[in-house]
């Protein structure tokens, strides 16, 4: 059986052509050997000049024995046979198949043979139609020998490896075949976004161009120690992951640690194998047991005793690590980065990833004298039209940068007088996002206030919609358990290192659009990736609108 990439492919959901495209890789992955190498969806970006010029985007890139890469462009649906070639129609037009997949293969060619730096690498290009039957092969502008269409379909496994067979007379294996392997697994950054696991989207993997995964991980300095400072969607918890994955692969023991209970248990779920990830006050529990001491949970003060314990730690060598990587690092406190900092082995690498304006607790930033620091301002999860409302709307230290080629939705308004009205427009807003196609799977609610003083958190449901809440209380496994529903429920707190398709952020009320309250705003409007409607009481309304110019 092939190797896949990304993995976790197999628990994807889609329809249309994205829906072909994993049958097909199902068929790939079962057909192949297991000394070939599938990586599937591969998009890449190159930015210049400020701008995202898109190469092109290639279905499914195959790595043989020998190191030599087939890229398959497989077109689902109808092809047109024109004079000209074969032509695939679109809504906005048509596209000729053969130079989509000329453009797409030389693109590709070029970059792969700047990374392997002179070095002989192969490129070979097929086109796989399922649903067409190619009448005239001759004058489709495609070798014939490299088109499988419906009629030889089935010959679609057959035909990879005699076009990338192994290694023998003639067919030598390519000093470059790592390289070409980093090249796709690296530069095209198959780096999983955290947001698609925890909302169930209809696709998992996103790519950040120009992101943080792809050009942080090539900084060097001596100790390493990095502190990048990224805004919300810049990629912090992508670069986090992809740290935590070249660990492993190096055969390292990385150690993730954040704050946030529901961010560390989704990054365990999505993590490879190996290593560990924990908040900073699970590590203390797991210290203080290991001292004989067990944490009272139902007292006053447990979580300081957590700290304490961690404080007098001095770890021996079988808890050293290779790698540390902390996340949500505004809202450590300044003596918990001294306590990790003992856990890393001598010639370990560091990293420190934060950005204030999620500092919901009002801490004193973490002062880390001597680390490089690396700034990013480019939000590619949010889409652009969302940024471009917040950055009218709140007086943020410093604009976010769109990165995401998204536009989105526009973010609507809606105003509350009383806990009455609240509801009824906190429902409006749910039926409108649902109203625009969205599932109600795709939607979370984001309370402003925390979850014991919020005015909804009584409710097991608003109005149809019944409601996916937390309930605090984890499974034996470790898993957090939710009520029963179908639309989730929770705190801007809790919810911070996450994020939805559609983002209903309620009871937004404040006296003074202060520091606080803009961060508050900022946290859960970053978290939705297409639409953000915000109910907001009407005092709070009127300072938000009014910097827009409403």
């Amino acid at each position: 059986m092939a190797q896949v990439h990304p993995a976790g492919w197999k628990s994807l959901e889609a329809t249309g052509a994205a829906e072909r495209e994993l049958q097909t890789l199902g068929q790939l992955a079962a057909g192949l050997p297991d000394d070939y190498t599938v990586y599937h969806g591969v998009h890449w970006t190159r930015v210049e000049q400020g701008r995202h010029a898109i190469f092109g985007e290639i279905d499914f890139a195959i790595v043989g024995p020998t190191g030599h890469l087939l890229l398959i462009e497989q077109k689902t649906g109808f092809l047109h046979e024109s004079s000209e070639g074969l032509v695939k129609r679109y809504a906005s037009g048509e596209k000729k198949v053969a130079f989509q997949m000329a453009r797409s293969t030389d693109a590709l060619h070029a970059r792969l043979r700047q990374f392997c730096k002179g070095e002989s690498t192969y490129v070979d290009a097929l086109l796989y139609c399922p649903d067409h039957v190619v009448k005239d092969p001759g004058s489709a502008g495609i070798d014939p020998a490299r088109i499988i269409d419906a009629k030889r379909k089935d010959r679609l496994v057959s035909t990879i490896i005699s076009l990338l067979p192994a290694s023998g007379p003639g067919n030598d294996v390519l000093p470059a075949r790592d390289k070409v392997h980093r090249f796709l697994g690296d530069i095209l950054q198959l780096v999983p976004e955290v947001n698609a696991f925890v909302t169930g989207a209809e696709t998992l993997y996103t790519r950040l161009s120009g992101g943080l995964a792809q050009w942080a991980r090539r900084i060097e300095c001596e100790p390493f120690r990095l502190r990048v400072t990224g805004t919300a969607g810049s990629g912090k918890t992508q670069l986090a992951l992809a740290v935590f994955r070249d660990a492993l692969a190096a055969g390292q023991r990385p150690l993730f640690v954040c704050y946030n209970r529901p961010l560390a248990d989704h990054v365990a779920r999505i993590a490879p194998a190996g290593g560990e990830v924990v908040t900073y006050h699970q590590l203390g529990d797991r210290v203080a047991r290991s001292l004989g001491l067990r944490p009272d949970f139902s007292q006053p003060g447990a979580f300081a005793h957590l700290e304490g314990a961690l404080d007098q730690w001095q770890p021996e060598e079988a808890s050293l690590v290779d790698v540390l990587v902390v996340d949500e690092g505004q809202d450590f406190q300044p003596g918990w980065a001294t306590n990790l900092l003992r856990l890393l082995r001598p010639g370990g690498k560091a990293w420190w990833l934060e950005d204030p304006m999620q500092n919901l607790y009002g801490r004193p930033g973490v002062t880390l004298p001597g680390w490089v620091t690396l700034h990013s301002e480019t939000n590619y999860r949010t889409p652009r039209t969302i940024v471009d409302t917040l950055n009218r709307m709140l007086p943020l230290p410093h604009p976010m940068e769109a990165g995401s080629p998204v536009d989105g939705y526009e973010v609507d308004v809606l105003t509350y007088v009383d806990t009455a009205d609240l509801i009824a427009k906190t429902i409006t807003a749910v039926t409108r996002c649902i109203g625009l196609g969205f599932r109600r799977s795709h939607v979370a609610v984001v309370t402003y206030r925390g979850r014991e003083g919020s005015r909804l958190a009584p409710f097991d449901r608003l109005g149809p919609y019944p409601l996916r809440a937390p309930t605090g209380r984890y499974d034996l496994l470790g898993n957090p358990t939710v009520t029963e529903g179908d639309v989730l429920i929770d705190s801007v707190h809790r919810f911070k290192g996450q994020a939805a398709p559609c983002v209903v952020l309620t009871e937004i009320d404040f006296d003074v659009l202060d520091e606080r309250a803009v961060r508050r705003i900022f946290v859960g409007a970053t978290r939705a990736t297409m639409k953000l409607v915000l109910v907001v009481s009407e005092p709070s309304a009127k300072a938000l609108l009014d910097r827009l110019g409403a």
